[in-house]
């Protein structure tokens, strides 16, 4: 969000990877906790991506139990130790994660290409220690939840989406960036839809984040990977496209899309700041040349 973006110089701050040594986490640690809102980062004026300004270093720095409070605040375990940490089967783990009962954070494909979800061990610790959740925990599935389980329902993927949503958002400093991070969970063909023009879809894809890779662009991995990543059900497509029409239209009343300089009066726009038409990449069909024909000729007379 705009309200969480700090300018400050570069001098006093530093890159992601000097960071997170300086604050003790791996890399996937250290952006699990930007994403969580428990690191806060700036934009660097250089165009080079984010940083961490020293102020927050030490902030996190000078926190009680530091460094190992902050590692465990974004500690992640799947299945078989989250069940452990709830003190429940890994069947029973399983059955709240589809019913959306414990949210993932992340997710991997392993080498069989099977999904393993990764959940917080601190939001599962916490889920085990609320007295509301006892029955959920011990007793019996209520059976209009085991109803669910049998018809095939897995909110996994539907909720890892909203909360990856959530974190792009967070990072969002305008309409265009909030319509890009909207856009990055819905199918191209969906946004098309939405975003008609071909000026405004191409500087919508400007802001248009990467979601996590897996495995090689174009093989299966990836495919599987997208299929996750890309909203599926109809009523999280229809609100996904409502708050993108919504954050477009802010977008266009703050800061229209640039267009070539055929169709505006401004001044001429750089080759990255719109999408060439098709005429743009085609020249025009050049005409055969008289010689070409009197080849042809010349051939057809020698091989008679």
């Amino acid at each position: 969000m705009a309200g969480n973006t700090i300018t400050t110089p570069p001098e006093l701050s530093c890159v992601p990877s000097r960071a997170a040594r300086e604050l003790g986490l791996k890399r996937g640690e250290f952006d699990l906790a930007v994403h969580l809102g428990r690191i806060r980062t700036v934009p660097d004026e250089g165009g080079g991506g984010r940083r961490v300004a020293r102020t927050e270093i030490d902030r996190l720095r000078s926190a009680e139990g530091f460094p190992e409070s902050l590692a465990e605040s974004v500690r992640t375990v799947g299945t078989t130790d989250g069940a452990a940490l709830m003190e429940v089967t890994c069947a029973r783990f399983t059955r709240l994660a589809r019913l959306g009962l414990v949210v993932p954070v992340r997710f991997y494909l392993n080498r069989y290409r099977a999904v393993v979800w990764l959940f917080l061990a601190e939001e599962l610790r916490q889920f085990a220690t609320d007295k509301n959740h006892t029955s959920l925990l011990n007793g019996r599935t209520p059976e209009g939840l085991r109803d669910q389980l049998r018809e095939g329902l897995d909110l996994r993927p539907r909720n890892w989406r909203g909360r990856h949503l959530g974190f792009l958002l967070r990072e969002t400093d305008g309409p265009w960036e909030r319509a890009g991070a909207l856009s990055a969970l819905l199918d191209p063909v969906q946004v098309a839809e939405i975003v008609k023009d071909p000026y405004e879809r191409a500087h919508l894809n400007r802001f248009r984040p990467d979601l996590p890779a897996h495995g090689a662009p174009g093989s299966p991995s990836a495919h599987l990977a997208e299929r996750i990543m890309t909203a599926t059900d109809p009523d999280e497509i229809s609100w996904l496209r409502a708050d993108l029409a919504q954050a477009l239209d802010e977008a266009r009343r703050r800061r229209p899309a640039p267009r070539p300089t055929s169709e505006s009066a401004g001044a001429p726009l750089s080759p990255s700041e719109h999408s060439p038409s098709l005429s743009e990449h085609s020249p025009e069909p050049v005409p055969e040349p008289e010689r070409s024909r009197g080849m042809l000729s010349w051939l057809r007379r020698r091989n008679a």
